[in-house]
């Protein structure tokens, strides 16, 4: 076990040691922050405050399980970060109709989304695959889309099988095929767009979901 880790739950609960751990990993903070935004970042951006709360709140919810402490608190400061532009983009449209504050509500929209695709290309990567597949592998013929939207539908109602899928890399076929009738040739054809569209749709994406939207209205028809 790396020595991160165990500080890590060894301070959870104790604002000294979180504090302390937050001093030491300041530069890891400033730099996710600002690969996630794609800009540079410093301590008077709202950004970093965001950022230093997930991971403050990244050492509160650890434990060995999640993996590596570091690995764990980037998820969190992505996930704060994408839940703050969203907050930004609503509260613009809410208080101000002016084209300049709507370009640029349209601008934070836009972030949000960026970072919904930085976030699951990682996901992603643990399969083999680029998040630029899905235009190649996802499927065209109606009957073909059908076919893999079931596949999807199962996964979701099943989202053990999504977990187990994260861990092994590997789709269930067999599972698949004898609970919903899928053929094995369509799902291995398409196994890229299968697992990309359930984690997905399992995940926290709502702006990337909206582009797989047809998936469940596929597999209900």
């Amino acid at each position: 076990m790396r020595e991160i880790d165990r500080a890590a739950v060894e301070a959870a609960g104790d604002f000294e040691k979180i504090s302390e751990m937050i001093k030491e990993y300041e530069f890891f903070i400033l730099r996710k922050t600002a690969a996630a935004c794609g800009r540079f970042i410093t301590k008077s951006d709202d950004e970093w405050a965001v950022s230093l709360n997930a991971f403050s709140k990244a050492v509160e919810k650890y434990d060995y399980d999640k993996g590596s402490f570091l690995s764990f608190a980037e998820l969190m400061i992505r996930r704060s970060l994408i839940d703050h532009f969203r907050a930004e983009s609503r509260r613009g449209i809410e208080i101000s109709t002016d084209p300049a504050e709507l370009r640029k509500n349209a601008s934070g929209e836009a972030e949000w989304v960026r970072l919904e695709i930085s976030e699951i290309t990682g996901v992603l990567k643990a399969y083999g695959i680029s998040f630029m597949d899905l235009a190649d592998c996802s499927p065209k013929a109606g009957k073909t889309k059908k076919s893999c939207a079931e596949a999807v539908r199962y996964l979701l109602m099943n989202p053990g099988m999504i977990d187990e899928m994260g861990a092994t890399g590997l789709l269930p076929l067999k599972i698949i095929e004898e609970n919903t009738g899928v053929p094995r040739k369509i799902m291995e054809r398409h196994r890229k767009y299968i697992i990309a569209a359930a984690e997905i749709l399992n995940g926290d994406y709502p702006n990337i979901a909206e582009y797989l939207s047809y998936i469940r209205k596929e597999a209900d028809e």
